[in-house]
């Protein structure tokens, strides 16, 4: 492994005593630094959860060497589920979009500014309304227009497309389509979504009218994974801002995208810094 790598472990299981002595004994008889150790214990489930990382310069083991180790000695010693990750390559995301472009605006900016080290090899569309955006940043678009008829045949391409420029995630900013199972199977806890917080008790094409006729008091924005459920996957991220009677559609409408676009951020964030761990339909969200 090059220097300044590092390695990321995210584990959850059971709760019983020794599981952290063990794991930062593991990482120090092999010569490893740790940079970062993150835990919490559930007492009403419990459960387990941890994220450890560890510098790489000294560290005697490969990655496969690391999986059989960790799995033999630790992994089934305490029924864990784990998973780990070497830093040091930029991951590769997708963006899906339809009309609405301020999240595509906003995660672009955060990459052309190099404050995300990611790469952003294509745009996929089912209108083209992101064409020029995608020119402006170099960026590949595709435009797959999505019906009743053609939706399997227009997954198929989507699939094709993300496995040929090997994403590692898929982002919907603000992409108005519903994902079918087979789709989402497919990048489980890998496709990252962001709505308003109205639902459900404001569904439908025009939440913020429906929300200033009734007089709403905050509004907000969820970000979470895709699922099949609609709209249920487990939550990344949130917030809320207070709003008054000041406000008329259009605010609201303002108010809400600003949300969705530092919402959104914040989302793809931790999951690119391996920091979320998705369990039983919800998240851990480590520091």
């Amino acid at each position: 492994m090059q220097q300044n790598q590092q390695v990321i472990l995210l584990i959850h299981c059971e709760d019983q005593p020794g599981i952290i002595a063990a794991v930062t004994d593991f990482v120090h008889q092999h010569g490893g630094n740790i940079i970062d150790l993150d835990q919490h214990t559930d007492t009403v489930r419990n459960k387990f959860y941890m994220r450890i990382s560890w510098d790489v310069e000294h560290f005697d083991l490969n990655t496969n060497e690391i999986e059989q180790r960790f799995a033999k000695l630790l992994a089934e010693r305490f029924s864990m589920n784990w998973k780990f990750y070497v830093t040091g390559k930029p991951q590769r995301l997708a963006l899906f979009v339809s009309k609405q472009l301020h999240c595509l605006y906003d995660i672009l900016g955060r990459w052309q500014t190099n404050e995300w080290d990611v790469e952003i090899p294509l745009i996929i569309s089912n209108h083209t309304e992101a064409e020029e955006v995608a020119s402006k940043f170099d960026i590949a678009f595709h435009h797959l227009p999505i019906t009743k008829e053609n939706k399997a045949e227009q997954e198929a391409a989507q699939q094709q497309l993300l496995e040929q420029h090997s994403i590692d995630l898929v982002i919907l900013a603000r992409y108005m389509q519903i994902l079918s199972g087979d789709f989402i199977d497919a990048w489980r806890n890998r496709i990252i979504n962001i709505h308003h917080s109205f639902l459900p008790a404001f569904p439908g094409a025009r939440p913020y009218h429906s929300a200033f006729e009734r007089g709403v008091k905050i509004i907000g924005a969820t970000s979470h994974y895709v699922t099949e459920d609609l709209d249920e996957g487990p939550i990344i991220e949130q917030d809320i801002v207070r709003v008054t009677h000041r406000d008329d559609v259009e605010s609201l409408v303002r108010k809400g995208r600003d949300l969705e676009t530092l919402v959104l951020s914040r989302a793809v964030w931790k999951h690119i810094q391996h920091k979320t761990l998705v369990t039983d339909n919800r998240t851990i969200i480590f520091n």
